[in-house]
């Protein structure tokens, strides 16, 4: 008989990657979403596994219990849902709790309500690898092995943006700690990616309600930006790949207690619209020219050995992942 993984925060943009690496390797899965309108998006997302798909409302995942019933007779557990917001003002009560809370409330519903629960993937962040007060960091390779050390509320309120990163990192240090202290039946393993581009599979009505990362290549082949984009960040990972990552973690025995850096490596905007300009001929009108060919800025290293080596993991170059974007989203500008 099929296990059966929750997932929750089924109806994002990465989750919905990961629903379906699930469901088309013959699993069950249980995803939550906040509301019925949003259930019916996911059934419409992911229509030909109708038969094993379930969804539970959870509308509020930091409120006392939310979880308790979703968790209930599965066999594991995939933690997508994550508030991401990078103009917040209050940190403490738009950031580092809600993301705190959102992580421990799952892993204690699944010590409370199900033992049968051995392996919960949670989907963490670069953010919480990456030290954003370093820049490009030019020597230093970064790995698993790393911690934002800015996670601490009074340098992590220097700005919104490394607010967030300190919020993801409050966030996995929290599911660390719980399994720690809380010596639960089940182990826990940790996925990194940077910016995470790729395929919009998930329903989107508008494309105005993109998530920010497709938000960031939609705006390059719509018009709206008219010169290349400043960087802000500076690597990134496929959604497919980040997907394949959750499976793989979940599993495989080795890794239990593990964190894994997901990423492809380096990017710019000026590279993106290259690819874009190359590769789709109707959008050199409108996606900006820039400096094309231009060099990468010089940067930090990156590990992903341990992902390949444990995981088996390979990763999709940026053509891939910009080509797959920009085809699923040639539909909003029609």
């Amino acid at each position: 008989m099929a296990q059966t993984v929750l997932v929750t925060g089924a109806s994002g943009y990465v989750a919905a990657h990961v629903v379906g690496a699930f469901l088309r390797k013959g699993y069950n899965v249980r995803g939550t979403v906040r509301s019925e309108k949003t259930a019916a998006d996911v059934r419409e997302t992911h229509a030909e596994f109708a038969s094993q798909l379930s969804l539970a409302i959870v509308p509020d995942m930091s409120a006392p219990n939310a979880f308790d019933e979703a968790v209930k007779g599965v066999d594991g557990v995939i933690h997508t849902a994550s508030p991401f917001l990078v103009n917040a003002t209050d940190f403490e009560n738009e950031l580092f709790q809600p993301a705190i809370k959102g992580t421990t409330s799952i892993l204690e519903a699944i010590q409370k309500n199900n033992s049968a629960v051995t392996r919960v993937v949670i989907t963490s962040s670069f953010a919480a690898i990456v030290d954003p007060l370093q820049g490009t960091r030019v020597g230093h390779t970064y790995s698993e092995k790393d911690w934002n050390p800015v996670a601490g509320k009074e340098e992590g309120s220097l700005n919104p943006v490394v607010a967030y990163l300190a919020s993801k990192t409050l966030a996995e240090q929290a599911a660390w700690k719980y399994v720690e202290e809380k010596k639960p039946n089940f182990n826990i393993s940790t996925i990194c990616p940077p910016m995470v581009y790729g395929p919009v599979v998930h329903r989107v009505h508008d494309p105005m309600a993109l998530n920010t990362s497709s938000a960031d290549i939609f705006q390059l082949i719509s018009g709206y930006a008219k010169e290349v984009p400043q960087d802000g960040f500076h690597c990134f990972a496929d959604a497919r790949d980040v997907a394949d990552a959750h499976v793989l973690a979940y599993e495989k025995p080795e890794a239990a207690g593990q964190r894994y850096l997901i990423t492809s490596g380096q990017y710019s905007y000026q590279r993106i619209c290259d690819i874009i300009r190359e590769k789709f001929p109707e959008f050199q009108d409108v996606t900006p020219k820039g400096e094309p060919g231009a060099s990468y800025v010089p940067l930090y290293d990156l590990d992903t050995s341990k992902a390949a080596q444990q995981l088996g993991m390979t990763f999709r170059p940026l053509e891939e992942t910009i080509v797959g974007a920009v085809e699923s989203m040639k539909k909003f500008l029609n």
